[in-house]
C-alpha cells in the first residue's frame, strides 16, 4: 500500500447539485450551483490519512487496484466496518467481523482469498471511511 498524506490546504472545486444520469443524456445545467472543497468530507482532520489500494481483495466492497482510500484513525472500528489493518509487519484492507465464538476476524470481500484471525500482534490503524477511483 502507498500512504499519501493530507495536505491541510482548501482546495474548493465547482459543485453541480444536480445529479448525472449514467444512462440516457439529459440536458446539461448550466449554473455551477456552489464549490466543494474536500476538506468537508474529512471530519478529524488530524487523524486522517490516505492510502492507494492494491489488489483485488476487496472488490466486493467496492474498492479495486489503485483506488484511493480515506481512512479516519480516530473512529471505533466495530464489526462490519472496513478497516486498515497491520498482520505480521503487513498492511492489509479488510472487513472487520466478530465470529460466533467472539473471536475477531479480517474478511476479504472476494471468495478467492480466505479469511484472517485477527491476532494479538495485530494492530487496526484506522476505518475506512471513502474511496476515490481513477477511471483512466
Amino acid at each position: 500500500m502507498k500512504f499519501l498524506y493530507a495536505l491541510t490546504s482548501n482546495l474548493r472545486l465547482p459543485l453541480i447539485l444536480s445529479r448525472v444520469p449514467a444512462g440516457f443524456p439529459s440536458p446539461a445545467e448550466d449554473f455551477i450551483e456552489g464549490s466543494l472543497d474536500l476538506n468537508d468530507y474529512i471530519k478529524h482532520p488530524a487523524a486522517t490519512y490516505f492510502v492507494q489500494a492494491e489488489g483485488d481483495s476487496m472488490i466486493g466492497a467496492g474498492i479495486y487496484d489503485g483506488d484511493l482510500l480515506i481512512v479516519d484513525r480516530s473512529l471505533e472500528p466495530k464489526n462490519g466496518s472496513i478497516v486498515i489493518a497491520s498482520v505480521m509487519g503487513e498492511l492489509t484492507v479488510k472487513r472487520l467481523q466478530r465470529d460466533t465464538q467472539g473471536a475477531w476476524l479480517l474478511k476479504a470481500e472476494n471468495p478467492d482469498y480466505p479469511t484472517i484471525s485477527l491476532l494479538e500482534e495485530s494492530q487496526i490503524w484506522g476505518v475506512v471511511k471513502n474511496s476515490v477511483r481513477n477511471l483512466e
